[in-house]
């Protein structure tokens, strides 16, 4: 299974603000972090916005953050909501549909697939915050500095 580019997206923005723990970002800083589009990702902002998993403010100190706690951002819910119709294949008008087998075999390994997503959350991906702060290109005075991040300073 493949997932889209605008689910990418959303699980990147995710995982960014969970890295930080202070305050408000913009999707500007969002966009420098993985170096990739203002544009793609103000579409995903507004939508994570829309359904509650963001916190989106207007206005000169505006800003996003998280609308929840990351352990109760379920990765299964977040796929369902991103990625809308899951097939792996469309057989509606294919010339054996009735009696083929695959249609149900599909439909059990996207079920598998989403089974799997809904046991993490976003906080399973925050484990390493210190980690992800330093290649997010998080300010290092607004953590400790972890072995790792010490090291990747260092070089």
């Amino acid at each position: 299974m493949r997932l889209t580019q605008y689910t990418d997206y959303a699980l990147r923005v995710l995982i960014y603000l969970g890295s930080r723990d202070d305050g408000l970002t913009s999707i500007a800083e969002i966009a420098r972090a993985y170096a990739i589009s203002q544009n793609h990702l103000m579409k995903v902002v507004q939508h994570l916005g829309q359904l509650g998993y963001i916190e989106t403010l207007r206005g000169r100190n505006g800003g996003i953050r998280l609308g929840r706690p990351p352990e109760q951002i379920s990765i299964g819910e977040l796929v369902r909501h991103t990625e809308g119709d899951i097939e792996l294949v469309d057989c509606s008008s294919c010339a054996i549909t009735g009696p083929c087998g695959l249609p149900s075999v599909f439909r059990e390994a996207t079920r598998a697939f989403l089974a799997v997503l809904d046991k993490y959350t976003l906080q399973d991906f925050l484990g390493s915050r210190d980690d992800l702060r330093v290649l997010l290109n998080l300010s290092p005075s607004e953590y400790p500095l972890t072995q790792y991040s010490r090291l990747r300073q260092l070089s």
